[in-house]
């Protein structure tokens, strides 16, 4: 994108916060590969986290954004400036109640009053993507109605177009910007922002979510209604419960807390290792605990979505994880990964993160830190030359995440067995599954058939070895062809000297007085020179015209 006057102000504004915080501690943390950014103090920090915060909430909604996705990399932000961070607020002006109705007619094609009983026209919720409204359906069912700003797409797009030139761009000159991958940072951003801005890929979502998880009954997803919905408009099932980390601790002690969150980390372990879809940001403020005594899972504009082979990478990392297999984590983690063998640094990469497993073994739930430590298994990959792929990142932050609502929930809850346990359970599922497929009995054949041919080939090849007819054949470069090659070359370069020695020699020639003279010059000289040109001649021909070209066999 070409930078035209009237983008002036973004790269202004852009490259402005950058001056402020280049020679900070932010940046001089983050280039540090030994720094344990967990226990920096905010006292350390300068500029400070709530000014990093404030600075973002004035860059306006798309900065304040990115804030809220970086405040789930610890792997590249000291803790005090995570803690800042998610406390952004994404706050924006009340729509005003014309608007809204205005909006909602033209997308669902029916007048606020004729769709509902009731409508409350202050919002209970309002952000820079849109607000959120209570209303009951004529039959009574109580929802909630997400209304879109009016121009916040247009906005959002040029703003990452910004901000998608500028990293593409740093990532040419910085080191640093390659090893955390910022531009990969910047189109995660504008991929959650364009599927937060298309309400019916968000109801979409919620009716794929509802579906995967009906088996656990302890799990609730809001249905969108139908025929209520659309690009800009969402009306969906409405969630009466709070926060899960706003509940008092005696409050809890009334709750089955245990089987609430059995069913959370197996209901996640499920999208991620068997659905290849899950709700990609289970942070506190979007689990809420409903009076019914269920988890609802809130706000399914971000959704993260892993291939089969992605599905099975993973659940060997949990597996090992589990087991706190650190040096099988490891041959995971590189076998995933991509980098240049002469410029990463395995050995360290593979001490450093068997360090951190080791340290996370028997760890309680209010301690232990899975995401944390994927994350920062990234940020130690990031400074050794290798990048992991862009999924386990998504992975770590929505592991991160659930270890703060377990810690809450049931502080000495093993998260390790029950993950065992559901990998267990799992492996059983899929044998079953494999037997009943028929690929079990696909096997059970291929096998007969190998145990009846067995016999007749091993004597095969113990005879071809008696008689010494056994024979291997390797398909490689053909010797002969590569040896006439340089034999090729070799003669050339002799011929080049021969050439190189005659014109040298009739040159010297010419100056010594001859009586047997041609044209004025010695004879000699001049037959030495013109059997040169001759071989040269023939030379220049045969390359041009008689040698094999590359894509002939």
């Amino acid at each position: 994108m070409s930078i035209l006057p009237d983008e002036y102000d973004k790269y202004i504004r852009f490259f402005s916060f950058i001056i402020k915080y280049w020679n900070s501690q932010l940046f001089a943390a983050v280039n540090d590969d030994d720094a344990n950014l967990e226990e920096i103090h905010p006292k350390d920090l300068d500029p400070s986290p709530e000014e990093l915060a404030e600075d973002l909430q004035n860059m306006g909604p798309t900065y304040v954004k990115l804030g809220q996705l970086l405040s789930t990399r610890p792997d590249m932000l000291p803790q005090p400036y995570l803690d800042a961070l998610a406390e952004l607020q994404d706050n924006g002006e009340v729509i005003p109640y014309h608007e809204v109705e205005a909006l909602f007619l033209d997308e669902i094609g029916i007048r606020i009053s004729k769709a509902f009983e009731s409508f409350e026209e202050k919002p209970v919720a309002s952000a820079s993507i849109g607000q959120v409204h209570l209303a009951t359906l004529r039959s009574g069912k109580k929802v909630a109605v997400k209304i879109q700003r009016p121009g916040v797409k247009k906005r959002f797009v040029e703003d990452l177009e910004t901000l998608m030139t500028i990293t593409e761009k740093a990532e040419k000159y910085s080191e640093t910007a390659r090893n955390f991958s910022v531009h990969e940072i910047i189109e995660e951003l504008r991929y959650i922002l364009l599927q937060e801005l298309d309400y019916n890929q968000e109801a979409q979502n919620l009716r794929l979510l509802k579906e995967n998880l009906k088996d656990f009954n302890h799990l609730f997803v809001p249905a969108p209604i139908p025929n209520y919905y659309s690009q800009r408009v969402l009306t969906m099932e409405y969630v009466d419960g709070q926060k899960v980390t706003s509940i008092s601790n005696v409050a809890l002690m009334e709750l089955p807390r245990k089987e609430f969150v059995d069913d959370l980390v197996r209901g996640y372990l499920k999208q991620i290792t068997v659905d290849g879809f899950a709700h990609a940001d289970p942070h506190p403020g979007n689990v809420h605990l409903t009076r019914n005594h269920q988890l609802a899972l809130m706000d399914l504009g971000m959704v993260a979505r892993f291939s089969e082979d992605m599905q099975e990478d993973i659940l060997k990392i949990m597996i090992h994880l589990g087991n706190y297999e650190s040096d099988r984590l490891v041959d995971v983690l590189i076998e995933m990964s991509t980098y240049d063998d002469d410029e990463a640094d395995l050995d360290r990469f593979r001490k450093l993160v068997s360090r951190l497993v080791q340290e996370n073994k028997n760890s309680k739930a209010s301690e232990l830190k899975t995401g944390q430590l994927i994350l920062k298994s990234n940020q130690i990959a990031a400074h050794n030359g290798i990048h992991l792929p862009p999924e386990l990142t998504i992975l770590g932050k929505i592991l991160l995440n659930l270890d703060q609502i377990v810690a809450v929930l049931t502080p000495d809850y093993d998260l390790q067995k029950t993950v065992r346990d559901y990998v267990q359970d799992l492996f059983r599922k899929r044998v079953k599954n494999e037997i009943k497929s028929g690929h079990i009995l696909e096997t059970l054949l291929e096998s007969k058939e190998l145990a009846e041919r067995l016999p007749y080939r091993l004597n095969k090849i113990s005879e071809n070895l008696s008689q010494n007819k056994f024979k291997i054949q390797v398909d490689a470069f053909d010797e002969r062809r590569f040896v006439l090659a340089l034999q090729k070359v070799a003669n050339r370069i002799a011929i080049g000297l021969i050439i190189a020695a005659l014109i040298m020699g009739a040159a010297l020639l010419v100056r010594i007085p001859s009586s047997w003279n041609i044209f004025g010059y010695p004879a000699f000289a001049i037959i030495l020179f013109l059997f040169a040109v001759s071989i040269g001649i023939y030379l220049v021909y045969t390359i041009l015209f008689t040698d094999e070209p590359d894509n002939k066999k």
